[in-house]
């Protein structure tokens, strides 16, 4: 067994940084809702998001994703188009 240490640099990949936060936004916007909307029924600062000032945790995206009545696998799917 390898352990490798790995920078977070590293582990950064901005090209789908970017996709995940651009179908946020779409999907906020297609269901005709402010970043307010969003955060008052979820407590999720989405703002921070798309402006990238945050980069998502796999469960605040998990939560996203419920919210617009996703599975993670659909979602997975539908930023790969």
């Amino acid at each position: 067994m390898c352990i490798c240490k790995v920078s977070s640099q590293q582990l950064k990949n901005q090209e789908l940084i970017n996709q995940i936060v651009s179908f946020l936004k779409l999907l906020r916007e297609e269901n005709g809702l402010t970043q307010e909307d969003v955060y008052n029924d979820t407590g999720i600062h989405i703002a921070r998001i798309e402006t990238r000032r945050v980069n998502i945790s796999i469960s605040t995206l998990a939560a996203l994703s419920k919210y617009f009545n996703l599975t993670l696998e659909d979602f997975f799917k539908r930023i790969n188009q």
